[in-house]
């Protein structure tokens, strides 16, 4: 069994601290730092720390490609990227002041040969294998994309954990994904209502799960988070608590501990605190958290 994550447009992310950011000025910074970015490769790296084995694919190109790879192998991450023969990967900033402000770029148009490449590679997943499909997709390519892997795949014993918004979520819960993830707003955005509490989610969570999904992982920011798995049961916590340092990722790292908590147990409510632990130990450290902030977390977390 291996896992595999794949990121359309990974990006090095490029944080910058400003003590007080004037728009129109010329700010100094107080640190900056380079790291490898992506939902794909967020998820990979935590399950990196985790010590569990995965493989990183999607599409880089140019210097900062280059970048992302070496980068990402040099914090242990094993990856399978698909160069492409044009453009540059994306700098994405992150400006940490009194707010966090983002940039995120574009990224380089990705060419229908490169899609081939990558279906070739997804072609040979074995039956017993997982994969994680994460983030948007770029402009240049079909909103169906997620939903073709999934055709592809289906006659395969294949988990697929799919953290997507809106139509790309949509199209793939025919091909019934082990694992969706949207957040509250993302839910509430599919079904034009606003979700605030635990319990509010809930109804649009099993709406899900008759379209197709398995399983729904809702996460709520400081509401905490709501399972709604194939079992029929409803599990809920609150929000652990400590310092919010970095938002970036958690989301990301909350989709790797379910799986790695999956992999571990093949038991929902270990794989839900494993997640609600991943995440929250990401959000409270300046980089994606360590297999020993995740532990301290989940030995602490009660569910409701």
């Amino acid at each position: 069994m291996m896992i595999y994550t794949v990121t359309f447009n990974p990006a090095i992310d490029y944080a910058i601290g400003v003590k007080h950011l004037e728009p129109g000025m010329t700010n100094r910074s107080t640190f900056e730092q380079f790291l490898p970015g992506g939902k794909g490769l967020n998820v990979s790296t935590i399950l990196n720390n985790l010590g569990i084995a995965n493989v990183a694919l999607g599409f880089i190109a140019g210097f900062t490609g280059a970048e992302i790879k070496r980068s990402f192998e040099a914090i242990g991450g094993k990856s399978d990227f698909i160069e492409l023969k044009e453009g540059l990967s994306r700098i994405n900033v992150k400006i940490k002041s009194e707010e966090e402000t983002e940039i995120n770029a574009i990224g380089p148009v990705i060419d229908q040969e490169a899609v081939s490449q990558l279906m070739e590679q997804l072609n040979s997943l074995q039956n017993g294998d997982i994969l994680i499909l994460a983030g948007s997709i770029p402009s240049s390519l079909s909103d169906s994309l997620y939903s073709d892997i999934m055709k592809m795949l289906s006659d395969r014993n294949i988990m697929i954990a799919v953290d997507a918004t809106k139509d790309l979520l949509l199209n793939v819960l025919p091909y019934r994904p082990f694992l969706v993830k949207p957040n509250n707003h993302e839910l509430g955005e599919i079904f034009g209502v606003t979700l605030e509490s635990r319990e509010d989610v809930v109804p649009y969570a099993k709406k899900l799960q008759e379209q197709g999904a398995r399983n729904v992982l809702i996460s709520m920011a400081g509401e905490g988070a709501v399972l709604v798995p194939e079992t029929g049961s409803v599990m809920m916590s609150r929000a652990p608590k400590g310092i919010v340092k970095n938002s970036v990722g958690a989301g990301d790292s909350m989709v790797a501990g379910f799986i790695a908590g999956w992999c571990e147990k093949q038991d929902y409510a270990h794989a839900f605190k494993m997640g609600i632990s991943s995440g929250s130990a990401s959000a409270f450290s300046e980089l994606l958290a360590t297999k020993s902030e995740i532990e301290q977390i989940y030995q602490s977390l009660e569910l409701l």
